[in-house]
């Protein structure tokens, strides 16, 4: 497998500098399989940062380990916006793409990139949890954030977003917009992460349309279009009329247009992927994270912390909604949204039953940010399997 690494040093002049012939830095090759190689690109001229402390500027470089692409209009490519931001603080920044999730692979990736002069890095997936939590014991010197895992070191932080906040948004839409009261969704693996944005969309959904079903598939893939695409067409040809994901690929969305359904993504705003049957998407902004904990790094007060915020930090959100969404649900979606950042509304709060009806939560409490976490259990009104 081909892997790319590209480092971006901001400020740069570099057709002027390399005589308007482009430029480009050595190949780096991490491994022993001559296969497994990095295409290190250099695209600025290091000797022209952006002014302010440039002494801060020249220690941090940042670097980042990616599931998947950074075109992939999804997952990988909202986090490289948030890269991106930290570019245009005057940053050094690389990344590795398409990475495997696996030890090995991930372990491999932050090689590369501590060769490359890495001293805080990022690892995307879950997937990578462990591989990055072996590396940051083997580099004490280097710090580490992982994305939506729970292990923890003095170098390393763990971070995501709430955002289950945005999918009770996303819930209410599909709920004011549903005819058949069956709503699909196509979902990736049976973990905590994906079955706490389920239930949060199945109770958005509940809270303007109790008898609204939603039916989950789960296809054991982060990103893979033709498997997603075939498990949102399962779900159409059963009869749903809108289609949910918790996927990093916009497949089930073609799906639903193909079928004349209606879609709702995920990620990044993906309206031109299938622009007859979008509604919304929920959303992260991980730049509000990756330019705090950068600066946190750069003035000396970055620490090993749990980085967990939604939509009142802006780290999440719901895409602008729309002109297929039904009438008034601009305003039920801005009253939602209004009740949770306020901490009026938090969507996992009792009485909340699970799918065989046994009362999970009582009447009146809210649960925990680490009962939330660490959810394993489907709500009443969600039909699937959570896989083993």
């Amino acid at each position: 497998m081909k892997k790319k690494l590209i480092a971006i040093l901001l400020a740069a002049t570099c057709a002027l500098t390399a005589g308007l012939t482009g430029c480009s830095g050595n190949a780096a090759t991490s491994g022993t399989d001559e296969s497994k190689t990095s295409d290190a690109q250099s695209t600025g001229d290091s000797s022209k940062e952006s002014t302010g402390d440039s002494t801060a500027k020249s220690d941090v470089v940042a670097g980042f380990v990616y599931i998947g692409k950074i075109n992939d209009g999804g997952y990988t490519q909202a986090h490289d916006a948030g890269r991106l931001a930290v570019e245009a603080m005057g940053v050094k920044t690389y990344y590795v793409e398409d990475v495997p999730e696996t030890v090995a692979d991930t372990k491999e990736a932050i090689q590369t990139l501590i060769d490359e002069g890495c001293n805080l890095i990022y690892t995307n997936s879950f997937g990578f949890m462990e591989g990055t939590d072996q590396m940051a014991k083997e580099h004490p010197d280097v710090k580490f954030a992982h994305c939506s895992g729970y292990m923890r070191e003095d170098n390393m932080s763990t971070y995501f977003g709430k955002v289950y906040q945005a999918r009770y948004l996303a819930g209410i839409v599909a709920g004011m917009k549903t005819q058949k009261n069956y709503i699909g969704y196509v979902a990736a693996k049976g973990i905590p992460e994906v079955i706490r944005g389920i239930n949060a969309f199945t109770l958005g959904v509940q809270s303007v349309n109790p008898d609204a079903k939603v039916e989950v598939v789960f296809t054991d893939t982060w990103y893979d279009p033709t498997v997603e695409k075939q498990a949102a067409l399962e779900l159409l040809n059963k009869g749903v009329d809108i289609i949910a994901q918790h996927q990093d690929t916009t497949a089930p969305q073609v799906a639903a247009e193909e079928k004349g359904a209606y879609c709702i993504g995920y990620n990044f705003p993906t309206s031109d992927a299938a622009p007859k049957a979008y509604l919304t998407a929920a959303c992260f902004d991980w730049k509000t994270f990756y330019t705090d904990d950068v600066k946190k790094a750069m003035d000396g007060t970055w620490t090993s912390r749990a980085y967990w915020e939604g939509l009142a930090a802006n780290m999440t959100y719901l895409d602008k909604l729309t002109d297929l969404c039904a009438e008034g649900t601009q305003e039920k979606v801005d009253a939602a949204k209004k009740a949770i950042i306020d901490g009026t509304l938090e969507p996992f709060t009792g009485p909340l039953y699970d799918q065989e009806g046994n009362k999970k939560v009582e009447d009146g409490v809210k649960m925990t940010d680490d009962e939330i976490w660490n959810m394993n259990w489907f709500v009443k009104g969600v039909t699937g399997t959570i896989p083993a």
